[in-house]
This record gives structure tokens, sequence and C-alpha cells, in this order.
């Protein structure tokens, strides 16, 4: 059937496939189909499947020879890929190239088509590269301030019963308009509005107003509102607010002592055990975030240096899934967000263009990171997986022996076994390549990356 068979690289990692069907092999194509045509077509003056052949060429002729040309193209190609290493990527369907449809029985019939093929990447230098890393330290000062999160987040609230209104107090207030006979606005009035004074969280910011304001107090505010206010219903306004004060509490904080550590968790006996695990997983979480860092700095010199074509078809596929994954973070199906996307004045061809810089890279360093892990020959030790299994159910929060009955009933060892990988590519990395301190950076500022 086929004659001869010719591939062309072109760009962005695409393929043209250029095969030649022997004329015998379509004239027996079309004459089956004729035949098949012959059966079932009822033409006018015949009866159905009487019809003689050359009365169904001269009304179907074209046509059929078009079909008969892509059945081939369809049988041809699955021979095709079956012999030759540039096959198709998976969500890449091969387009068929103009001419291709063109059938004449005194030739040999030639078609071409473009498709995606797996890239060939040309990499780059990726030992002895320097790199800059902030220079972060967990203080003293750091400890200090998750330990007193941990306070606060056990701080018990009680009632002031004596007390005047300070910041930082829980309060609960009844309020209403008045008007300018002093009179309740319909509409307006609130009871049992609680906030924490200083935060702004109320509609007429009355922070500074209720300050000294004691229990059961009533006191009439005057407002006068700018006109850039964040609320526009009060932007440019006066208002006369009455408001009474009904209850004010107060967070009391626990004394810091080893008793606060029992109560936190009752792995902490003393509460220099509590410091002890707080520095520790403070350190932790600083020494991931560097890696990371230290990781895409290099990763970014080495993509530089590198050839890394990314075929249209990955890309889409990539930003696809970015959308679908976007979906389920917003808890939206897509006809909602559409929504939401189209008052904001954009579309979703608009927010995959913004996102395809992106992805792009993502797709770089995903196609680097597996073509260096088989090039280094890094592989993954059953020990060291069965070390990431009990990591991974402590991180989730599972029982050991349910996380491993979940990974077995999903086929998820596979990625476990890529996790190892990749955790071991990083590290291999970064110990071949130079890190040299950079300027010091505050613990708060570089995980919020404010550096």
């Amino acid at each position: 059937m086929i004659a001869s068979k010719e591939v062309k690289a072109k760009e962005n990692s695409s393929v043209e496939l250029t095969v030649t069907i022997k004329k015998e092999s379509i004239k027996e194509a079309y004459a089956k189909l004729l035949n098949d045509y012959s059966k079932k077509i009822q033409i006018k003056g015949f009866r159905k499947g009487k019809a003689p052949a050359h009365v169904l060429e001269q009304k179907y002729g074209e046509g059929i020879k078009e079909e008969a040309a892509m059945n081939i193209v369809e049988e041809s190609l699955k021979v095709v890929f079956d012999e030759i290493d540039e096959k198709p990527l998976p969500y890449s369907v091969p387009s068929l190239q103009e001419g291709s449809e063109l059938v004449n029985f005194d030739e040999d019939y030639k078609y071409s088509v473009v498709y995606d093929v797996f890239p060939t990447l040309k990499v780059g230098s990726y030992k002895d590269i320097e790199i800059e890393s902030p220079d972060a330290k967990v203080l003293k000062k750091d400890e200090d301030r998750e330990i007193e999160k941990l306070r606060e987040q056990n701080a018990v609230v009680i009632e002031k019963t004596d007390g005047k209104v300070e910041k930082d107090d829980i309060v609960t207030i009844n309020y209403v308009e008045l008007n300018e006979e002093s009179k309740e606005i319909e509409g307006t009035s609130r009871e049992d509005f609680v906030f924490t004074v200083g935060t702004g969280y109320n509609i007429y910011k009355l922070d500074d107003d209720i300050l000294g304001m004691v229990k059961d107090e009533e006191k009439i505010l005057d407002k006068d509102f700018p006109e850039d206010f964040d609320n526009k219903d009060l932007a440019g306004k006066k208002v006369k607010i009455k408001v009474t004060v009904t209850t004010i509490k107060v967070n009391e904080l626990p004394e810091l002592d080893d008793e606060l550590a029992q109560d936190i968790s009752e792995k902490y006996e003393t509460l220099k055990d509590l410091r002890a695990d707080v520095k520790k997983k403070m350190k932790e979480t600083l020494d991931k975030k560097l890696k990371e860092l230290q990781f895409e700095k290099i990763m970014d010199k080495v993509i530089e240096d590198s050839g890394i074509p990314i075929p249209e078809s990955m890309l889409k596929a990539e930003m696809d899934n970015s959308w679908q994954n976007f979906m389920v973070q917003s808890r939206m199906d897509e006809k909602q967000l559409l929504q939401i996307l189209e008052m904001q004045g954009k579309t979703k061809e608009l927010l995959l263009e913004e996102w395809r810089p992106n992805s792009t890279k993502s797709l770089k360093v995903q196609l680097l990171i597996a073509k260096l892990i088989e090039d280094e020959k890094i592989e993954a030790s059953k020990d060291e997986v069965e070390e990431e299994i009990k990591t991974q159910a402590i991180d989730s929060g599972q029982k050991l022996e349910e996380f491993k009955e979940l990974i077995e009933k999903n086929n998820y060892t596979s990625h476990i076994e890529n996790d190892v990988k990749n955790k071991k590519f990083i590290d291999f990395l970064i110990s071949k390549n130079t890190i040299t301190k950079g300027k010091k950076v505050d613990y708060l500022d570089f995980l919020e990356n404010n550096f």
C-alpha cells in the first residue's frame, strides 16, 4: 500500500509527514467503497442496490474518491506511526495539508500531515553555575513571634465589667442612623454587631469614636465622610449615628509556661520542648523555601543556555490543565467562571494568553528535569520510596497503612517514585553549583517574598 514516506522537521517541534500510496491501493479502496455504496444508495429510476456503478460514479464519484482517500490516510497513518520514531504527541491531532484531498487514479496518491512530536532538547551547561541566595535566618524574634501567635490562638475571651473601650477590645454595639430631627431612620438599625476595635471592620469606621466608652453607654456621633470613602453609599455624606456599647470583651492571653505548652499539644512537656519544635519547624520551612529559590535561579540559567522547543499542542494541554485547576480552586463551574470574567472585561482566551509565559516556562522546567534525571541516571530505591510514603502520610495527616492503601488503590506508586527522583535531582543540581550569600533578609520578609 505505502510506496514511500518522508518526515521533515518544522518549527516548535512539529514535523511534516509525507506519505505516498500506490495508485493500485487507492483504486482498490475506491472500488470497494463504490461497491459498498451501490448496495445501499437509492437512485431514482433504479431499485435499491441495483443502480449501475457508472451511474453512481456520475452522481457521487468525486465525493467517493475523497472519502476513499481519507480512509486510506487513516489506515496508512496507523501503519506509518508504528514504523517511524517521530510519533505524534497524544494531544496533537495530525492536520491534513492543503491539496492532500485531491485524487488522480493515473498516479500514486500523495498526502501530507503536520503534527507535534516530543521535543528534542539541546541541554546547556547545568554545572558550575554561580547564583546568589538571600541571607535569611531564623532569629529569636521570629521564634518569639510564632510563640506569641500560639498564645493568641489559645487566648480566652473574657468580659470587661468595669473598664473602658480600648484598642484591640472586642465590642458589641447597637447602632442606628438619625435624621436632622434626631429621629431614628427606619432600616438603618443594627443590634449586637461585634468587631475588634482598631480593625476598621464596621461600615461607619467607628473605632476611634467609641474609645473610652463604657458598657451600656450611649453616644451620638456626627460623622463627615470624605468623597473618596470606600463605602459609596456614605461617600461625601454627613451622618448622625446613635451608638450603644452593650459588651466589652478582651482576649486574656495564657501565661508563657509549661502548662501552655501542654495545652497546645500533649507531645510537649515543657515550654522548652515547644520552643525547640517551633524553631525546628521554622528552620525546615526556611530551608525548603531557600532550596526552592536556589533551584529556580539555577534552572533559569540552564533554560537560558538550552534549546527547548515547546510544541503548541503541549502548551495548549498545559494551559487547559491550568484552567481546570482554576475552576476547582474557584469552586465554580465553567459557566459561572466565564460570567465573572466577563464582568471583569476578560475572556477565557485572554486569561490563557496571560498564562502563556508561565505555562511555557513550567513546561521547559518539567522537560529539563526529566531529561537530566535520565542523563544523570537518578533512581529511586525501594527504601527511599518507603521513606517518602511515610513523609507524605504524616504531611496529609493520615495513618501510614491507610495512606499506603490509597496509593495502591489509585496506582500512585510511580508518582511517589517521581517525587523521590525530583527531590534527589534538586539536591544534586544545587550540590553541583555555587551558592553565594546575598543581602540579609528578614525571615518574615523572605517567606512573604518582600525582598
